[in-house]
């Protein structure tokens, strides 16, 4: 029986993939990458989104759905945010809180070996 349940905990642990890559449609679909950059970096005067808190930006997305902003420049953020849904504020926070730059995913060998003396 712990075995299943350890199973069970496992697959509910994978699950995380899906809503990184409804949060990354999300962004792509929404034009999100104008303001804030293709790789969240930022752009001009707008913020990085780039593995910001989770939570923080939940937060900001909810406040923006509610017609709230902390100041004139956020406004413009309004329109975009007033459409989504708990769900898709949940996957959109998810990816930007593990965004991972596409180019970047192989630029690292986990399999790498040390051999020899270090050579020269």
């Amino acid at each position: 029986m712990r075995f299943i349940s350890l199973v069970l905990i496992l697959l509910s642990l994978l699950d995380a993939s899906p809503q990184y890559e409804d949060g990354k449609r999300l962004y792509k679909q929404n034009g999100c990458s104008g303001c804030h950059g293709r790789n969240l970096e930022g752009l001009h005067r707008y913020p990085y989104l780039a593995n910001r808190a989770k939570g923080y930006m939940k937060y900001k997305l909810e406040r923006f759905r509610s017609k709230l902003s902390d100041n004139q420049q956020q406004e413009m953020m309004i329109p975009f945010a007033v459409g989504l849904s708990d769900k898709d504020i949940e996957n959109l926070a998810i990816y930007m809180n593990e965004f991972v730059p596409e180019d970047a995913k192989n630029r690292y060998d986990d399999s790498f070996q040390t051999h020899g003396h270090g050579g020269s």
